[in-house]
């Protein structure tokens, strides 16, 4: 694994003018210079110049190991420190990470803001009052002698009546602080940890072929699965394997190869039964070769030297088997020699031609060995090219060339690429019925779903190399900001004037269970968008094979590379020449219409490509791009680059308000990821920077159906269930206090002993509701897959609305009133003690606080709807562990103990009074949320109380 945490093959080698300083000794005289740029983030780009000897030379990436790189074909080497500290590639791309917070996170926020006004407004009132009433202890008629106001502190001073109120303000703040839940924050992160590590641990998320669980790599996201609306996904190693197969091939315009794609076997094979989709595995086509799913006879074993252009074919495998960057792996328990290549599309077309009978061996950093087949004497010979130059490939470029100068001293450039890009370096001699046919093959081959690259070859004299070498190692020399683009035109020099040798397809099947899972998230209501680089062609196919496309669906086609779309059925010379900002608005323009039109009676998909969706993102349409994009059931963005894959991902999650999933495996979704409200990495065969810039790690599209179903749905109702819970047991508790100062003319005595109020939430309350949110789920795993549409309850927040939380804390008001006045009227004049003697403040204070440890526990045993013996354990124990403490408080001596001491057990516990009255005031405050609770589901019952009673036996 290297910095930027790709585990493929990077190649790497020293200049050819120090490879002889291969031993210690040989540094003592060695003096070299290197002049390079400024530090920078850039992890694929390096400029600089090494002199030595009075001559320069220039140094690439190649020359550069970034850190934590793993050395391969080589037991150590000799290098010089480039950056140092500060100036390192890791410390230049030090950053801090985004910042995602769920979206019940932040309603649960403004809650706490409104209960801190809450707190505010009744410590204001309560002061205002104690104020006034303090100022007229003092008034004529008024006067309260008992209360001896004119030898009062300045607490209760009538003739300071304002600062008494003041403070009496910081009393009440102090007093009431129990309605602001602060160890909530505590419990959630608590469950969010445990909730992780059930994510982690879940047995039907594992992979067993990589031996890769699923990984939470962040607990503030888990409630946020259960809520997800629209899924943005990459396509090439996401919903694909990302393992390529040579499948079929031109050739100087004669298509080769049978083998059945995946996308023309799915159309017979995926039919819906019983609301059911069946997907063929991929596996039971056998293949013998690793990367090789060729069949063709006329091509096999030699037999290619009887077709009409043998020397076409020939030179097609001796690009194959030239023109790349990979290296050959001694393996004796391998059928063929196996190769490390940059990219698996690579390292397929290498295996194919060694399929084929040019088989890459061995490579220095100058030559390249080849066993290839002689069709003069059907044998094999060994045959060396000395590698003269290689012209990376990059995105921007689309292609890959190598410069080689062949044993008969003959100098070939030989190119492999996008036909966009090849065919207009083609040569004006080439034929154009050669042209035609491959050109028609390529697009068949790209609506079967398969890659395509166009090979082609140019042979150079000695004079133009020379020439062209000299100006291409001057722009590589150059170490000026237009270095990229002197290499670029340099490079665009030599590669023109080519000759077609024709194209290649190779296919990266779908992984198992991908269009399962996406017809399962389509029946959940979540919309998913395939966000890809590949061509339109074959991102359709690749869309109907998946089951992301329909044929009951009608396409609409927003692009600028063909003239008509779905939307409009066609269009005129004229629009051809109108300007591609005015003709994509006319087509969103038309596309929205006709969507009007239509209404909900069609589905409809929408494929837009990377050149319209350049315009389709600009200020002024993009808000139009969107509105069609929401109305259209699937969206399929092709040809994209990674930038507009964060631009369509911050968009939709703007605009929509909704919560987005971006999805990827490779570098190029990092922007993606981070811009989504959720980012899930798979662990693919790209490497593992997608997974590091993730929220949550995979090991295979399919396990996020369960991710989001399962485990979406469990998290979002346990937290939300959770905090609503948490609000109503404080509101409880503290409007108790309230009630009782309102009583008491807001003098500031609280109701209870100042332990019972530090430990309500600590003791008395805490471990049931972290079980609540740990434990509790309404329907099993199997339900929640077989009845994806319980998952919209998260979309619309039906557990976290405004009125289901102000319900819970209504529900808190109505049960402090209860527990208030009841214990009020029960206790408070009667005679509890067994000599007689009248309840005081310390009993009712009791005799309140048992009933509110009671409600509160009671409360959250009538809401769960899974009970486990965790559950029991820490409902009844939580109440266990109050009466404990009441009695072990009250032993202790009354300078410590106050007003508990010996409360409970020389009157409460004696008192039949105590018993029979806390039974009635408990089963009268939760009766309001039992009626509720019981006529909702009989009388008024929802769909998932439906789907709750229907399943309730089946767990």
């Amino acid at each position: 694994m290297n910095l930027d945490g790709e585990t493929n093959l990077k190649r790497k080698q020293a200049l050819e003018v120090t490879l002889s300083l291969n031993d210690e000794h040989c540094f003592h005289s060695f003096k070299a210079f290197i002049q390079c740029e400024d530090p920078n983030e850039k992890l694929y780009s390096f400029l600089g110049t090494l002199y030595y000897n009075e001559q320069q030379y220039p140094l690439s990436p190649q020359q550069i190991l970034l850190r934590d790189s793993k050395l391969r074909n080589t037991s150590y080497i000799y290098g010089t420190v480039i950056f140092t500290g500060h100036d390192t590639k890791v410390m230049q791309n030090a950053m801090e990470p985004p910042s995602k917070r769920s979206s019940v996170e932040r309603r649960m926020d403004k809650i706490i803001y409104l209960l801190f006004v809450i707190l505010f407004v009744i410590a204001t009132f309560g002061s205002i009052v104690f104020g006034m009433k303090t100022k007229h202890e003092i008034s004529p008629g008024n006067y309260a002698w008992y209360l001896r106001p004119d030898q009062a502190n300045i607490f209760f001073d009538p003739y300071r009546a304002s600062f008494a109120a003041f403070c009496h303000f910081l009393t009440s703040l102090m007093l009431y602080v129990c309605l602001v839940p602060i160890s909530l924050y505590i419990s959630i992160e608590i469950v969010k940890v445990l909730q992780s590590t059930f994510i982690n641990q879940d047995q039907n998320m594992y992979c067993a072929e990589s031996d890769k669980p699923a990984r939470a790599r962040t607990s503030n996201l888990n409630e946020e699965l259960g809520q997800v609306h629209t899924i943005l996904s990459d396509k090439t190693g996401t919903l694909t394997c990302n393992s390529m197969e040579f499948l079929k091939c031109s050739i100087a315009g004669v298509a080769y190869g049978s083998s059945p794609t995946e996308v023309e076997m799915s159309y017979g094979e995926i039919a819906e039964t019983t609301g059911k989709y069946e997907h063929k595995d991929a596996t039971e086509f056998k293949r013998l070769v690793k990367g090789f799913n060729f069949t063709d006879d006329r091509l096999m074993n030699g037999r290619w030297a009887k077709e009409c252009s043998r020397d076409a074919v020939e030179m097609f495998f001796r690009v194959l088997a030239v023109c790349h960057t990979a290296i050959p792996v001694a393996d004796k328990n391998s059928a063929g020699m196996p190769y490390e290549a940059e990219s698996p599309d690579e390292g397929a077309l290498v295996t194919a031609a060694r399929e084929f009978g040019f088989e890459f061996y061995h490579r220095t950093q100058t030559t390249l060995s080849v066993h290839e087949y002689d069709p003069v004497s059907g044998g094999k010979v060994d045959r060396t090219y000395k590698l003269l130059n290689i012209l990376e490939f990059s995105s921007a470029r689309k292609r890959m060339s190598v410069i080689v100068r062949t044993e008969e001293g003959r100098l070939f450039l030989f190119c492999k690429g996008a036909d966009s890009v090849i065919f207009e370096r083609l040569s004006k001699d080439t034929g154009k019925a050669c042209l035609t046919k491959t050109k028609c093959h390529i697009n068949e081959y790209s609506e079967a779903g398969l890659r395509t690259l166009v090979l082609a070859y140019r042979e150079l004299t000695e004079e133009q190399y020379v020439l062209w070498n000299e100006e291409y190692s001057a722009a590589k020399n150059s170490v000026h900001t237009d270095h990229d683009e002197a290499v670029e035109k340099a490079s665009d020099y030599i590669e023109k004037n080519l000759v077609l040798l024709g194209a290649t397809a190779v296919e990266d099947r779908l992984q198992n269970g991908v269009p399962e899972c996406i017809h399962k998230l389509a029946q959940a209501g979540i919309k998913v968008w395939i966000l890809t680089g590949d061509k339109l062609e074959t991102a359709v196919n690749i869309g109907y094979s998946c089951n992301l496309l329909r044929k009951e669906m009608e396409e609409i086609f927003i692009t600028l590379d063909n003239s008509s779309t779905s939307a409009s059925g066609g269009c005129s010379g004229e629009e051809n020449r109108m300007a591609p900002y005015d003709e994509i608005d006319r087509k969103l323009q038309d596309a929205s219409a006709i969507i009007s039109q239509k209404g909900t009676s069609t589905s409809f998909a929408l494929i837009i490509d990377g050149n319209a969706l350049t315009h389709a993102l600009t200020s002024s349409l993009k808000n139009s791009f969107l509105d069609l994009a929401v109305n259209c059931a699937s969206v399929l963005c092709c040809r994209i680059s990674p930038k507009q894959k964060a631009l369509v991902t911050r968009l939709v999650k703007i605009r929509t308000g909704k919560t987005t999933l971006a999805i990827g495996d490779g570098a190029n979704d990092v922007g993606m990821l981070q811009e989504a409200d959720i980012g899930v990495g798979i662990s693919g065969a790209e490497g593992m920077q997608a997974v590091m810039a993730s929220d949550f790690a995979i090991a295979q599209f399919r396990f996020l159906e369960r991710l989001l179903l399962v485990h979406g749905h469990w998290c979002y109702r346990r937290i939300a269930a959770m905090i609503c819970y948490f609000f109503f047991k404080n509101i409880t508790f503290g409007f108790t206090l309230f009630w009782f100062e309102a009583h008491a003319m807001f003098s500031a005595q609280p109701a209870y002993n100042d332990w019972f109020i530090s430990f309500y939430n600590v003791a008395f309350t805490s471990l049931p509701v972290i079980a609540l949110g740990v434990f509790d789920k309404d329907v099993s795993s199997r339900v929640c897959l077989e009845v994806p549409s319980l998952h919209q309850d998260g979309v619309n927040n039906v557990f976290f609305s405004w009125s289901r939380i102000l319900s819970w804390m209504l529900n808190g008001m109505c049960c402090s009133i209860i527990i208030y006045f009841g214990s009020l009227n029960a206790v408070l004049i009667q005679a509890v003690r067994q000599d007689g003697r009248v309840a005081g403040f310390d009993i009712l204070g009791v005799t309140m606080y048992t009933c509110v440890v009671w409600t509160v526990n009671c409360q959250l045993a009538l809401y769960i709807s899974y009970f486990t013996w965790i559950q029991h354990f820490v409902i009844w124990g939580s109440i266990l562990i109050w009466y404990a403490f009441l009695v072990i408080y009250g032993l202790f001596p009354p300078a410590i103990s106050t007003t508990a001491y010996q409360v409970f057990l020389e009157a409460c516990a004696s008192s039949p009074l105590y018993w029979l009255s806390t039974l009635m005031i408990v089963v009268t405050a939760l009766l309001p949320f039992f009626v509720y609770k019981i006529s909702r589901t009989l009388y008024y019952p929802q769909y998932r109380d439906q789907v709750q009673k229907t399943n309730s036996k089946n767990w």
